[in-house]
């Protein structure tokens, strides 16, 4: 297993989709990467020596993408900022609701969590 980053990309799989493990790389970054390198489309990330791994965190560095931490990083910092300010954005991310516009009555279960059911206390009879 390669290591890039600081993340291990699964071997067996071809580099332009074991690239994709890597925070902040798409399939079009990966493509872009891929190319700019000069590998061959049929090459798996086993076959890759230490110079092509090397050659891809040049084409990063020098893209100047985000990567890994510091993406993460920033992308917590901007939602911090906004539940700082206490904007409509950052208000609905502190609850734990959709943020752009989804409906909540009948939909949303995977953003506000498992159904609590509240029950009735009945008293003795």
């Amino acid at each position: 297993m390669p290591r890039i980053f600081g993340t291990d990309i699964p071997g067996k799989k071809k580099v332009a989709f074991a690239l994709r493990y890597i925070y902040g790389i798409g399939p079009t970054r990966s493509a872009a990467i891929v190319a700019e390198a000069g590998f061959d489309e049929k090459m798996r990330a086993d076959e890759l020596s230490e110079q092509d791994i090397n050659r891809i965190m040049a084409i990063c560095v020098a893209k100047g993408f985000k990567l890994e931490g510091d993406l993460r990083r920033e992308m917590i910092a901007n939602i911090k900022r906004l539940q700082n300010i206490r904007c409509y954005r950052g208000i609905r991310h502190y609850k734990g609701l959709p943020v752009r516009g989804q409906r909540t009555s009948s939909n949303a279960r995977t953003r506000r969590g498992a159904r609590k059911t509240i029950g009735v206390v009945r008293g003795k009879e």
